[in-house]
C-alpha cells in the first residue's frame, strides 16, 4: 500500500511517499480502508519531533473509511462498517489497523472527507466546550484562531451552549467566518489590542474562560482578559511552547486557574468517545454544525498539506484523499 513515511524528522520535506505492507491485524483490532484522512497540527508536532515517535513511523492520527477485517472477537464494529477515528496511528496511508473500540460510526449520509475532518476537532471543540469549562448561558468566552478549523467549531458549539463569544481572527475575511459560525465579537488582533477590546465589551469584567490555540503569541495577554477566578485553557501551540510560568502569576492576576487539556484525556472510555463523536457527526449530517473542508488533497502532496497548514493562512480543515 502507499503512505506517508518519516524516517527523520524535520520540515515538510521529510514527508515520503513510499510502498509497505498492509498493516497486519493484532489483538481487538480493526483493518480500515482509509477515504479520507485530517490533517492537524499534531501531524506537525509528531513530523518536527517536538512529539517523539519511534522513527521511521506513518503519519497521521485521523481517519474515516470502511472496515476491511476485524480480529476474532471483536464486537465493537463489523466488516463493511463506515467508521470514523481521532486515535490511529498511520492515517496517512491506503489502509491503517484501529483498535476497534476507537472507531465510531459514521452516519449513512454523511461523507468520509466531512467525517475525518470533524473527528479530532470536532470532538475537541467539544470537550472544551462540554467539558474543561462546561459553557452555559450567559458565559463569556474568548476564543483565538476563531476562524480556523478548530476554532469555527468551537464558536458553533459555544453558540449551541448559550455563550457570548469573543473571536480572535487576523483579517477582515476571517472575522466575517468567525461572525457567520456565530461569534458576537470578532476581534482582527492585527488592528485592535484584543486585551483591551475583551476589557471594553465585558464592562471591565473578563471572561469566564479563555480558549487558547495559539501559545507563545497570546497566552500572558490571555490571562489578562480573565475575570477573577477564570480559566485559561491552553489547548495548543501554533506559535510556539509557552515559557514556564510561575504559579504566583495566577494568583496576581485574580485567582485564576490554568489547564493544558489533551483529547485522549477525555475519550479515555468507549462510552466517553461514543458521546462527543456521536454528538458531532449528528451535528453535523442534520446540519446544526456547518463544516469548513478548504482543501483537499492527493496523499502524495501531504507536504504541501502541512506547509500551507504552518502558514496560518487557512480558514478551515485540509484532507488527504489516499
Amino acid at each position: 500500500m502507499k503512505a506517508i513515511q518519516v524516517r527523520e524528522t524535520g520540515g515538510p520535506e521529510r514527508l515520503q511517499l513510499v510502498e509497505v505492507p498492509k498493516p497486519a491485524l493484532g489483538p481487538g483490532q480493526a483493518l480500515v480502508k482509509v477515504a479520507a484522512a485530517g490533517v492537524n497540527f499534531i501531524d506537525i508536532y509528531h513530523r518536527t519531533g517536538l512529539y517523539k515517535l519511534d522513527l521511521p513511523f506513518i503519519l497521521g492520527g485521523e481517519a474515516a473509511g470502511t472496515v476491511e477485517a476485524v480480529s476474532p472477537g471483536v464486537t465493537e464494529v463489523a466488516v463493511g462498517d463506515r467508521v470514523a477515528t481521532a486515535s490511529v496511528r498511520g492515517a496517512y496511508a491506503e489502509y491503517c489497523v484501529v483498535p476497534a473500540w476507537q472507531l465510531v460510526p459514521v452516519p449513512a449520509h454523511l461523507e468520509f472527507e466531512a467525517a475525518a475532518a470533524a473527528m479530532l476537532q470536532g470532538m475537541t471543540a467539544h470537550y472544551l466546550s462540554h467539558s474543561t469549562w462546561p459553557l452555559k448561558s450567559g458565559d463569556t468566552c474568548l476564543i483565538h484562531a476563531a476562524a480556523g478549523g478548530a476554532g469555527r467549531l468551537l464558536v458553533q458549539m459555544a453558540r449551541l451552549r448559550g455563550a457570548r463569544i469573543f473571536g480572535t481572527v487576523s483579517t477582515e475575511g476571517k472575522a466575517r467566518l468567525a461572525r457567520e459560525a456565530g461569534a458576537d465579537e470578532a476581534i482582527i488582533y492585527t488592528q485592535q489590542d484584543f486585551v483591551a477590546e475583551v476589557k471594553r465589551l465585558t464592562g471591565g469584567r473578563g471572561v469566564d474562560v479563555v480558549y487558547d490555540s495559539v501559545g507563545v503569541d497570546t497566552f500572558l495577554k490571555g490571562l489578562d482578559c480573565l475575570r477573577p477566578r477564570g480559566l485559561m485553557v491552553l489547548w495548543g501551540q501554533a506559535s510556539g511552547a509557552v515559557a514556564p510560568l510561575n504559579p504566583t502569576l495566577l494568583n496576581a492576576k485574580g485567582s485564576l486557574f490554568l489547564t493544558r487539556p489533551k483529547l485522549q484525556d477525555y475519550i479515555a472510555t468507549r462510552e466517553e468517545l461514543l458521546w462527543r463523536a456521536g454528538d458531532v457527526l449528528r451535528w453535523l449530517d442534520s446540519g446544526e454544525v456547518q463544516l469548513r473542508i478548504e482543501r483537499r488533497y492527493p496523499l502524495a502532496e501531504a507536504a504541501q498539506a502541512h506547509r500551507d497548514l504552518e502558514s496560518r493562512q487557512t480558514a478551515g480543515k485540509l484532507v488527504l484523499l489516499p
